[in-house]
């Protein structure tokens, strides 16, 4: 999409800071916690075209917490992003990169910024990249005993006709192949598996893990150990008789482009956490590498979701559903309008931007002092 070369001066950039409890205790691999924390940016220009974005803040995820994301915002790339004025994400994401590092920042700003380009062009993002009107989901059953998690997913799947769930891994193999076991049960075969271990097994064990995956009827298995992009790795998927699907390991399209070299399977994009511009040049460089990408899970809210889904509209036919259903398991939200899944699918509005869907009123209380 061309940006138009008009530069437009930031008049407004408000930063809130708010939890969203969850309706369950989760357990992640590297934590337990009951309520996801969330940075969110609200940008205006001159012109009255705004735009906003959430990154989800867990310091083993993004390598930030809420208050220390909010301090570089300020000191560092709100004075950076109002020097240099707004005429489109790539414009303003060049800019960014004379900063090193940084990378949640970086992505909360892309996505603000594509959602402002919304704004300005008065249609949703999904249209202006020709992308699908209807994107497929799954659903992430987190760890919990094995009996546990096949309720859920029984329950997931009949209120919201998922039609694939991804399994998290990583409690040990006896355990995963018991939940997997337990799930199959529940659902039958109609439904796909496939299973994300978060690099919980030494490399040693990751060609065994994949062959019992395997066995138990999954299709794809994410980060069966730590992952790098070298020959053993290459080995690994050459041997494994299913796609290993590429997450924790890949931090920049840098990390893609080397991973897709030693023959990766699917990258994991997430917006998120790359920014919608770093998660489309990871799209484009599977496809081109005839790997497939998946929009992946970053604990979004549903603004988050609905953000995240614009980039999931555009991917290719035939990859995994996206796995943009988390705000499910939350008890509130800021936005007035929540995703509805309906056989696993979602609708996508044509409300220009996501900022428009936020209760900004709701937010006040939880704006960060200027």
């Amino acid at each position: 999409m061309a940006e138009n070369s008009q530069i437009e001066r930031i008049v407004r950039w408000d930063v809130f800071v708010r939890s969203l409890a969850y309706a369950r205790e989760v357990h992640w691999s590297d934590m337990t916690e009951a309520a996801a924390q969330f940075v969110i940016l609200r940008i205006e220009t001159e012109s009255g075209a705004a735009g906003a974005a959430e990154v989800v803040v867990k310091p083993t995820w993004v390598g930030a917490t809420a208050a220390s994301l909010v301090a570089t915002l300020r000191e560092v790339f709100e004075p950076l992003a109002r020097q240099t004025g707004l005429s489109g994400p790539g414009q303003l994401r060049g800019a960014l990169e004379s900063i090193p590092g940084n990378t949640v920042a970086k992505a909360l700003i892309d996505n603000a910024c594509w959602d402002w380009e919304a704004a300005r062009q008065g249609q949703p993002l999904w249209r202006l990249w020709k992308g699908r009107s209807e994107v497929e989901l799954s659903w992430a059953i987190t760890r919990q005993a094995p009996d546990a998690m096949a309720r859920e997913a029984a329950a997931m799947v009949q209120a919201h006709g998922f039609r694939t769930l991804k399994i998290k891994g990583g409690q040990g193999l006896h355990l995963d192949r018991a939940s997997l076991a337990a799930v199959r049960r529940a659902l039958g075969d109609a439904t796909r598996l496939y299973v994300d271990a978060n690099g919980a097994y030494p490399f040693e064990e990751a060609a065994d893990y994949v062959r019992a995956m395997a066995q138990e009827g999954v299709e794809v298995v994410e980060d069966p150990s730590p992952l790098s992009p070298d020959g053993a790795f290459q080995a690994l998927q050459r041997d494994a008789g299913l796609p290993l699907l590429v997450d924790f390991g890949m931090t920049s399209t840098r990390d893609a482009r080397l991973f897709l070299e030693r023959g990766a399977g699917i990258l994991s994009a997430k917006p998120g956490r790359f920014g919608l511009s770093d998660a489309q040049a990871m799209r484009d460089l599977a496809a081109r590498a005839r790997a497939g990408t998946v929009a992946g899970l970053m604990g979004e809210s549903a603004m988050g979701t609905w953000s995240g889904l614009q980039f999931a509209a555009t991917l290719p036919a035939g990859s995994l559903p996206a796995e943009l259903s988390w705000f499910l398991a939350m008890r509130e939200q800021y936005v007035g309008h929540v995703p509805a899944i309906v056989d696993g699918m979602v609708a996508l509005p044509d409300t220009p931007s996501v900022a428009e869907l936020v209760d900004w009123e709701s937010m006040k209380d939880f704006k960060v002092p200027s």
